[in-house]
């Protein structure tokens, strides 16, 4: 295994009064597209910056690459690319200025990098002399993946790449991450966007510093243990009220423009009908769906 957490456990504050990581144990294959999958205050970041040795854990252990993240951390940080959350590159340098930084920093030049990052360094060329504070959100996420592979490592942490920027810029980030995975590298990556799991080779579901559950993308839907019903009426907020009054009701949610709604017993879509019927609603819709990610990430909250 490329990465190896072991129990590992952190807390922040004088008293140690909040707890970021409880008892994480997670194993990444090498040569995989790992996702750390859960809202802000999950605890993501706190893992990673571990692993890139910029936090030391209070109890447990951890390994990339067999080294230990406390003892070897110096070695980790030249086998290992990090990419924080926020941007951190030089705003007022330009991107071609930043990109020699980086790969002067590192002893190596762009050339030497160029086979790993030619696909993203060819849409920055055109903006090679642009300040990097006047690129967009894209781009600047794309400028800090070309920074972060300068030294061509073997294993890449990112941390949300992809929030706040575009659908278009999103998607070809991970298409970028995919064909990085094709040459081998072995990648971890984090997101608060649950409909990005199914990028994953494999995921971990993570709220308030605790793994829910780690698994592929499919198995998990596939296990999901529930009749998953999507409900629609004309006044939706009065239905989810009626719905969650309802003891028969196991949970109930609002999910895009439906409601997503299971059942303590087997309730047919009829049943569910009569139910909003009898209570004044009109215009209703409740058809049977197939659970998404984030439908799974519920159920494990519940």
């Amino acid at each position: 295994m490329t990465i190896v957490a072991e129990n590992l456990g952190k807390t922040f504050g004088k008293k140690q009064e909040t707890v970021a990581l409880e008892s994480i144990n997670l194993t990444v294959p090498k040569g995989s597209l790992f996702g750390l999958i859960g809202p802000d205050g999950a605890g993501k970041t706190t893992l990673i910056r571990i692993l890139v040795t910029l936090l030391v854990p209070d109890q447990g252990r951890a390994r990339v690459h067999g080294k230990d993240v406390v003892k070897d951390y110096r070695s980790i940080r030249r086998l290992a690319g990090y990419m924080p959350g926020r941007f951190a590159l030089y705003q007022d340098l330009s991107v071609k200025e930043n990109l020699n930084l980086f790969t002067t920093i590192f002893g190596t030049t762009l050339e030497a990098s160029y086979h790993l990052i030619k696909d993203i360094y060819s849409q920055l060329e055109p903006f090679a002399n642009r300040k990097a504070g006047d690129l967009s959100g894209g781009m600047k996420q794309k400028l800090a993946l070309c920074c972060t592979l300068s030294h061509q490592p073997e294993v890449l942490f990112l941390d949300e790449p992809t929030t706040g920027v575009d659908a278009v810029s999103r998607r070809e980030f991970w298409e970028m991450l995919h064909k990085l995975k094709k040459a081998g590298m072995t990648i971890l990556v984090s997101t608060p966007y649950m409909d990005e799991a199914s990028q994953c080779d494999q995921i971990a579901l993570m709220n308030e510093g605790k793994i829910l559950s780690v698994s592929t993308p499919s198995v998990l839907i596939e296990k999901y243990p529930h009749r998953l019903w999507s409900v629609k009426a004309q006044n939706m907020y009065m239905a989810l009220l009626d719905l969650q009054k309802n003891p028969g009701i196991l949970s109930c949610y609002t999910f895009g423009s439906n409601h997503h709604v299971t059942c303590r017993e087997q309730y047919s879509g009829d049943r569910l009908s009569q139910y909003l019927t009898e209570r004044g609603h009109s215009q209703i819709e409740v058809d049977q769906i197939t659970p998404s990610i984030e439908d799974c990430f519920m159920d494990l909250l519940n």
